[in-house]
């Protein structure tokens, strides 16, 4: 057997520009070599981790010269956690680079023609701005170098924060993070000392043991808390001991929730969620509107700038007050309530039946009686027998998962043929792959960027699709 072909060192390579998913790019020999953590301006060594053929995949390994844009990042987690990968640029650069990316990936993948994007909309905070986060208890504490070197040993492995890239095992032990609202760090904080003070186990992923397996955080914009602590062993005496402990310590959590989790997995959905104090529930608030979030309810994560995005979506439906409107992945009925008012019906659909639930409640508390929620996989309900119960849609909203549409439910739109389709997407590659699917008989007629994750590189995108009129 042959020996390993030893992969290259690349010395003083020029940063030039960022990828669509984060990385950025350099070139060298006609083949392009993506690397994290470095930014356009930056030379540097580049220890080529992966051959591929046409490009290379590499480590930054010299720092040579710093670019001119590059910023010195606030977290001290920063390059570790995973998380705000982007802090080392400023955040009006990270605005041009996805702006950039909507454009390039409709060009690309949409196959539009200098597609019209409007300059995209930026959040007011790029700190602080997330409203759930979710962490994770470990035994498998991630070391640092010092750690590791030290001739000391190390007593303590436990760690409740993020996992490292990569490495599904290791957990960062979180310190401060930048994501979310008071009082956010400091339940965390107090429940990893209590935990470590009062012998409550950390759980180890490799061997499915220990006590504390995940660590829930929602904040909403009324100021309402609400928190899930998942634990792996059923252990009441315990449990209660540190539910206890939070009511007391943290009067300002509203939702005080737990649940036991014995899967391989982290997921919840499909587990019983039990409310210890508080309600079962928190609640957002938008135009006046209220809406009900349960602990397996889908909410935008950055509540500001959902604001922002549904006012696009609505300039977009451009509205007379008689329209049929469906709303696909309705979730908790955000869009189709925010449109209701404009619109003669609107129908969600969604698959989750929970959130459906809370759709429902959501269009009681508010007044509103001319919306109708529907729950299922939306390739299976969203069809003909659908539209004879409630009439061919005039304007469909569509906000799908990272993965975008399925063939049936694009067969379904192009033979409902919706005036408009108004497409919300967390992902623009897969919205430039739905688009040119449609593109026979819908033409893009504008795209709005809206940033909802400052100091990474995702990017939420609404582009309006509009019906050739020649086509009908």
């Amino acid at each position: 057997m042959g020996r390993k072909k030893q992969l290259p060192l690349l010395e003083r390579i020029t940063i030039t520009d960022i990828a669509a998913e984060g990385k950025a790019i350099a070139r060298t020999d006609n083949r392009v070599v993506f690397v994290a953590m470095a930014v356009p301006g930056d030379v540097v060594d580049i220890q080529v981790r992966k051959k591929r053929k046409g490009f290379f995949q590499g480590q930054v390994v010299k720092m040579h010269e710093q670019s001119e844009i590059r910023q010195e990042p606030v977290c001290e987690h920063f390059g570790v956690c995973g998380g705000c990968k982007w802090q080392m640029l400023p955040y009006a650069e990270q605005l041009k680079f996805k702006e950039k990316q909507v454009r390039d990936q409709l060009s690309r993948i949409g196959h539009i023609q200098d597609p019209p994007v409007q300059a995209i909309m930026g959040a007011k905070e790029s700190e602080y701005y997330r409203n759930k986060l979710e962490f994770t208890f470990s035994n498998k504490r991630w070391l640092t170098h010092e750690e590791i070197s030290s001739q000391d040993g190390i007593e303590n492995r436990n760690a409740l924060g993020f996992h490292v890239p990569g490495l599904f095992d290791k957990v960062v032990d979180i310190k401060k993070c930048f994501l979310q609202q008071d009082p956010s760090n400091a339940i965390r904080i107090a429940v990893s000392d209590f935990a470590q003070n009062n012998g409550l186990s950390f759980f180890d992923l490799r061997e499915q043991t220990g006590m504390l397996r995940n660590l829930i955080i929602r904040t909403a914009s009324t100021g309402e808390v609400m928190v899930i602590v998942a634990f792996f062993e059923n252990d009441q005496a315990r449990r209660e001991m540190l539910m206890n402990h939070l009511h007391t310590a943290f009067p300002e959590i509203t939702s005080l929730n737990y649940v036991i989790n014995q899967k391989r997995n982290d997921t919840i959905l499909d587990q019983d969620i039990i409310c210890f104090a508080g309600s079962d529930h928190i609640r957002e608030e938008m135009e006046g509107l209220s809406f009900k979030i349960g602990p397996k309810s889908f909410y935008q994560t950055n509540s500001d700038q959902a604001y922002e995005l549904y006012k696009v979506a609505r300039e977009f439906a451009d509205l007379s007050g008689e329209e049929i409107v469906y709303d696909l992945y309705t979730g908790t009925g955000t869009i189709a309530n925010f449109l209701a008012s404009k619109a003669k019906r609107v129908i969600g659909i969604e698959t989750v039946p929970e959130a459906i639930g809370d759709a429902r409640l959501n269009a009681e508390n508010n007044g509103i009686s001319n919306t109708d929620f529907v729950v299922g996989d939306m390739k299976d309900v969203f069809n003909e027998s659908l539209f004879n119960k409630y009439g061919l849609p005039d304007v469909v909203v569509l906000d799908p998962p990272r993965a975008g549409i399925h063939q049936n439910v694009v067969d379904v739109l192009i033979k409902a043929r919706p005036k408009r389709i108004v497409y919300v997407s967390c992902n623009p590659a897969t919205q430039a792959r739905d688009i040119s699917l449609m593109s026979q008989f819908y033409y893009v007629e504008k795209v709005q960027p809206v940033d909802m994750f400052p100091h990474t590189h995702h990017v939420e995108n609404v582009a309006l699709l509009t019906h050739k009129k020649s086509q009908i």
